[in-house]
């Protein structure tokens, strides 16, 4: 990725690392809850709906060639089940690691004389800028990897009846009776012959009742 321009510090997920410094092995904690950014899971499936509390807890450890940011995100993720189609809610714990480059340095931490001439080995990297890096495309990334691509409300969720769309787990006893198709012409054709009988039968007996009128 390339160089971050212009960050702003009073961004939630905008960190400080001044206090860190660059000496290699010191450490700092932090901890901060954010206001959930738009569309941060998977959109139209699962996620943390815009606004809602994001708990963080960060390690910030100072390396040669950048900043090493372990930390975990915790959240309420809300959706819909995928069987039933009922709204869900269900806790979220997202872990991640990233590595932040100093722009000056290159991949064994020495200060860089030129410019790489790769320029695709950045575009992979995240950096830090005038002390600053932005863990939002970390965050991201990371909730989308600890949410199910299906979820479900629970896990035998028996889902809607396939021919009224009725929600099984509201009636266990719930069914249809089937009606086997081999025999559904037969039963067409005996409803045709019954009607035919019938028929027959009320001209049977109209024919009756008019000799007896005679």
């Amino acid at each position: 990725m390339a160089l971050n321009t212009h960050l702003d510090h009073r961004n939630p997920l905008v960190f400080d690392t001044h206090e860190l410094g660059r000496r290699p092995g010191a450490l700092q904690r932090l901890t901060r809850t954010i206001d959930a950014p738009k569309d941060l899971g998977i959109q139209g499936v699962i996620g943390v709906p815009e606004g809602a509390p994001v708990e963080l807890e960060l390690r910030l450890e100072s390396v040669m060639e950048g900043v090493l940011v372990t930390g975990t995100a915790r959240a309420r993720a809300k959706g819909e089940c995928v069987r039933c189609l009922e709204p869900l809610e269900q806790q979220l714990e997202a872990e991640f690691q990233e590595m932040f480059s100093y722009p000056d340095a290159d991949d064994r931490g020495r200060v860089k004389a030129e410019p790489a001439d790769d320029a695709e080995e950045d575009e992979d990297r995240l950096f830090i800028e005038d002390g600053l890096f932005d863990l939002e495309p970390v965050l991201r990334d990371a909730v989308v990897l600890a949410l199910p691509m299906q979820p479900v409300c629970q896990d035998d969720c028996p889902g809607l009846c396939s021919e009224c769309g009725a929600r099984l787990a509201d009636d266990p006893d719930h069914h249809h009776d089937a009606v086997d198709i081999r025999w559904a012409a037969l039963q067409g054709l005996a409803g045709s012959l019954e009607d035919g009988e019938k028929d027959e039968m009320s001209g049977a007996e109209a024919g009756v009742d008019e000799k007896q009128e005679k």
